[in-house]
């Protein structure tokens, strides 16, 4: 049975990669920087994302995520679900189980905002209290398949046990993005 879901779900995820095989792309705030790539994130159906996120402070999180991106209307909504590995300076490695999603609004045909917010409370998380990972901005397709953006990340990582906070990333960015 487990093999049967293997595959299920690889094979849908192909599927929802042949229309747009490849994004990727990195961002660099203040404080932090973080690098991101996927699988079908712009298209309809099963996307497959990660991110990796660093700040000499405060430690690290890598992230893998599947979405299921839906059109309404005019927004492409993009529930999903994310495993975080979490490396915080302040405290113990560990993990967290996200859930949320995204939304996103085309104004134009080279312009469009966006929105996502993953959230994982203690009960699906180890040694932390919780975990919190938001974003917002705007993003300029430059010369297709480039693009270039803005927004402001927030990335909190909730200590547990007496450890402290590590807020990895709180404040605007600029970024550069390509997708094939």
């Amino acid at each position: 049975m487990k093999k049967l879901l293997i595959a299920g779900v690889s094979g849908l995820l192909f599927v929802a990669s042949q229309a747009n095989a490849l994004s990727v792309g990195g961002e660099v705030g203040e404080h932090y920087t973080n690098i991101t790539g996927g699988f079908g994130t712009e298209s309809t159906g099963l996307a497959l994302n990660g991110n990796w996120a660093h700040n000499d402070d405060h430690g690290d999180i890598a992230g893998l995520g599947l979405n299921f991106n839906l059109p309404l209307g005019p927004f492409m909504l993009s529930p999903g679900v994310r495993g975080v590995y979490l490396n915080p300076k302040a405290g113990s490695e560990g993990y967290a189980a996200a859930v949320g999603g995204g939304v996103k609004l085309p104004i134009g045909q080279s312009f469009s905002l966006f929105g996502d917010y993953y959230y994982s409370p203690d009960s699906l998380s180890s040694s932390i209290d919780d975990y919190q990972e938001a974003n917002v901005g705007a993003r300029l397709s430059v010369l297709r398949p480039l693009s270039i953006e803005a927004g402001y990340r927030y990335i909190n990582v909730s200590g547990k046990d007496g450890d402290r906070d590590s807020k990895l990333a709180d404040g605007p960015y600029v970024g550069v993005s390509a997708a094939f």
